[in-house]
């Protein structure tokens, strides 16, 4: 079975995993995590009910209650798992995958994420190895509908001065309409704001030029200051701003810290990934914040978020952690507490672009995704020529390779989650991040061949 990944569990239903797997998971899940209480949300695509349905038939089957938290977002079953003393939870989703697809993401107790090297290995074992012995005594399945107290949780983070902005609001068909309208009202003009596990509109992926057009298109049209658009489980967001243009989600790191550092005075480190550019760290550090650099997704930035107690940290994925948020990551907060930051800024006569231009002060390539079979040996060809070349001032090696010299920088590492190794680099001016991109296209594309 491919569905087992670094993060969660993950692919096309019945072609990578089905019911007889979900089952499985089920039932050896309560054992993995010690506990006779799991709490299991799911979003709409089609296929959640089966998979619903047969992983709580697991459950119960191994002797464990299932709390049935219902439709949710992906973050309200991590902020339920906390609040309610849970020691797992699982939410059935595939997030910004195509409709085929669907998963589980599986947490522990106090929203801690499981990933592959912290119990999705062992599962996957017990699966290939073990039997399936139902115990004696089933378990049943508890209604658990928790909406209006997560919908009170989230309002504590709307700011009134959000209502000095016209936003734009793409939901991409995803999870994020279940509370949208709650939270930021009728003032907004909303797209693409139904529940649909089909995504008849666009994937649900913002992070693809493909699907922002749409709400690119409204922020024209309407003449709104901000565009934001969600992902499909809604534990992401990104933004665009009033000239339509999409916005780095790592430069929102750096906005964050307006709120938590500037306005709130809170000291403590940030963190960001591997991938963030150098502008943030410049920008977070002018607040006396230290900013501490990890591991690409949840499974690792969560986690870290809580070892060193970090005020909030970011990915270039358009995730937000938050410690107020257990130390996971939530797009509604995230966009309740940036909305209200750029509404307080537009009352000081500065619109979004201007606010973003100010931060972004380095020249970025993006992430470029390149196919292949030979990750390995095309990153350490790349380290090589450029090490060579130059003498590096920082050196990185946690998640494929950051490595940063006097003037640009790039990291290289192959995705956990697709066949790609990708690319990110910056430099001081367009011009030197031209020569040095030429440069490690030139090089990865040999080992394509």
């Amino acid at each position: 079975m491919g569905a087992f990944k670094a993060y969660d569990i993950r692919g096309v239903y019945n072609r990578d995993f089905n019911k007889d797997d979900v089952y499985k998971i089920g039932f050896f899940l309560p054992e993995l995590l010690n506990t006779k209480k799991v709490l299991v949300g799911r979003d709409v695509r089609e296929s959640s009910p089966e998979i619903f349905a047969y992983l709580s038939k697991g459950i119960e089957d191994a002797g464990a209650d299932v709390y049935d938290l219902g439709i949710s977002t992906t973050p309200m079953v991590y902020w339920a798992t906390a609040e309610f003393g849970f020691k797992a939870s699982v939410m059935i989703t595939a997030s910004h995958n195509p409709k085929e697809y669907n998963g589980l993401k599986i947490s522990r107790e106090n929203a801690l994420p499981v990933g592959f090297d912290t119990g999705l290995g062992q599962l996957e074992r017990w699966l290939q190895e073990r039997v399936v012995l139902p115990a004696s005594e089933k378990g049943k399945t508890v209604a658990f509908d928790k909406k209006a107290e997560y919908l009170a949780f989230q309002r504590k983070w709307v700011s009134p001065d959000a209502d000095l902005l016209k936003i734009a609001v793409d939901c991409s068909n995803g999870m994020s309409s279940i509370f949208i309208h709650d939270l930021l009202g009728n003032k907004p003009v909303y797209m693409y704001d139904e529940l649909d596990g089909t995504f008849p509109n666009h994937e649900a992926n913002p992070l693809e030029p493909e699907n922002i057009k749409d709400i690119c298109r409204l922020v024209q049209e309407t003449k709104a200051d901000i565009g934001v658009i969600f992902d499909g489980d809604a534990d992401r967001v990104m933004f665009v701003d009033e000239k339509s243009r999409f916005i780095s989600p790592d430069l929102m790191i750096a906005v964050l810290g307006d709120y938590f550092l500037k306005e709130k005075g809170l000291k403590g480190k940030v963190l960001q990934d591997i991938r963030t550019s150098k502008a943030v760290r410049d920008y977070v550090e002018k607040y006396g914040s230290e900013m501490e650099m990890w591991r690409v997704g949840r499974a690792y930035a969560a986690l870290k978020l809580r070892e060193i107690d970090g005020i909030y940290g970011g990915e270039l994925a358009g995730h937000y952690y938050f410690r107020d948020f257990n130390y996971s990551d939530s797009g509604l907060m995230a966009c309740s507490i940036l909305l209200g930051i750029f509404g307080r800024y537009k009352k000081e006569g500065k619109k979004v672009s201007e606010v973003i231009d100010s931060i972004a002060t380095f020249a970025n390539s993006g992430e470029v995704n390149f196919k292949l079979d030979r990750k390995k040996e095309a990153m350490e060809a790349v380290r090589e020529f450029f090490c060579a070349e130059e003498k590096p001032t920082a050196f990185y090696d946690f998640d494929g390779y950051r490595i940063e010299f006097k003037d640009w920088w790039f990291n290289i590492r192959p995705s956990n989650t697709e066949p790609y190794l990708r690319l990110i680099m910056e430099a001081t001016d367009d011009n030197l991040l031209q020569k040095k991109l030429e440069q490690a296209k030139r090089i990865i594309l040999g080992f394509a061949e």
